[in-house]
Parts: structure tokens; sequence; C-alpha cells
């Protein structure tokens, strides 16, 4: 997960190159945040499929995941 440091909204997406995506995002390669530039890395979670990343991708989109991801970050001492 991404936050824009620009207005502090999120991004939530997965890939199997965390870095190279980051960087993408940062320089303006993802329509959905080239304009929320700059962005930082703020969470992720790892898993062994891609399949598994897409239904947990899914998931933390729903109302449910953005309730959970909330109370993860909760304590995040950059908010």
């Amino acid at each position: 997960m991404l936050r824009s440091k620009k207005d502090e909204h999120y991004y939530i997406g997965y890939t199997s190159d965390l870095d190279r995506r980051i960087d993408e995002h940062n320089q303006g390669f993802s329509k959905s945040t080239a304009h929320r530039r700059p962005l930082e890395l703020v969470y992720y979670e790892a898993c062994r499929s891609s399949k598994d990343a897409m239904h947990r991708e899914k998931y933390l989109k729903s109302t449910y995941g953005h309730r959970y991801l909330k109370n993860r970050l909760r304590n995040d001492s950059s908010d």
C-alpha cells in the first residue's frame, strides 16, 4: 500500500517486484497515481502465488479490508 505525500490518499495493488513498482509509481508511469506523487510505501504483505496476491488485493480494497488496514496502521508513527 502506498500513501501519497501530496494528498494522503492510498493506493493498493500487487506486484512481483515491489521496488520496481514503487519506482514506476513515483516516476509517473501509473495513471492512477501520477498526479499524486510522491508516494511512499506504508504497508506490504508477501504471498506465495500471484493468485493469492490478487485475492488479498481484492480483499484489502473492500470495506472490510480498509478497516483491517486502518486498524493495522493505527499506531503508524508517520501519521
